[in-house]
């Protein structure tokens, strides 16, 4: 059964959930998130740039790269509400897609060591590979929704602040390596799901076992031929007859 092997597209989408992983702690960790622009009129001061992340502000100098003013206790006293909704979002879609790299990786692990010659006592022990990464599919996706959902929320809440105060807001970088991050996420679920799908009939190279496991010792049987099978054997028994 193809299901029990190793493809290229379960790789794939294990280095493919990796990547969204580290794009994620990223996203998390960037104080990118908005951008304040504070211009003046006076040719004697620069114009001013506030950068807020989901942990710290930072505000500079238009053309220097060194922080005027750099508050680490901002993430205690988060105002924006979409902000604060990210800092337990994007957590929460890390931990979601790392427990689903576990299960990709056990389920891998386990069809690459896996004995060809099954062991009874063991029975009990089995992991279903094919089972773990229809379970990671499903976390994949979770954890994409998790983390998209509000990195959208803060393009529309990026709008009302302008139409409420005045057109000085912006989104930066974060957001879209957050939601390239969730792209990826999606994209590992949706190579699981294939996959699984796919994998009995095998219709492409793409979803063919990357190795082969040895043949073992029980799965050759010697086929009975026509010769072999018993016949009916005919003994002529003389009957003697005694004249009289």
């Amino acid at each position: 059964m193809g299901c029990r092997d190793v493809h290229a597209a379960t790789v794939l989408s294990f280095l493919c959930g990796i990547a969204s992983v580290a794009g994620l702690f990223a996203g998390t960790l960037l104080p990118n998130w908005r951008k304040l622009r504070l211009i003046t009129f006076n040719r004697n001061e620069k114009n001013l740039t506030v950068y807020t992340g989901l942990w710290v502000k930072c505000a500079r100098y238009d053309g220097s790269s060194d922080c005027l003013m750099y508050d680490t206790t901002w993430y205690s006293s988060v105002d924006q509400l979409d902000l604060r909704v990210l800092q337990f979002a994007l957590p929460l879609s890390i931990l979601i897609a790392m427990g689903a790299l576990l299960l990709c990786l056990i389920g891998m692990c386990n069809t690459a060591f896996r004995s060809s010659v099954p062991n009874i006592k063991l029975a009990k022990c089995l992991v279903n590979s094919a089972g773990c990464h229809l379970v990671a599919g499903l976390l994949f996706f979770l954890a994409g929704t998790v983390s998209l959902s509000p990195s959208i929320w803060v393009i529309f809440y990026n709008i009302h602040l302008n139409k409420k105060f005045e057109p000085v807001f912006a989104f930066d970088y974060a957001v879209y390596v957050t939601m390239a991050s969730a792209g990826g996420l999606f994209t590992t679920s949706l190579l699981l799901f294939i996959w699984y799908c796919a994998c009995k009939s095998l219709p492409s190279p793409f979803w063919q076992p990357l190795y082969s496991h040895p043949p073992s010792m029980h799965t050759y049987s010697q086929p009975y031929s026509a010769r072999s099978r018993l016949s009916a054997i005919e003994i002529d028994i003389p009957v003697v007859s005694h004249a009289t």
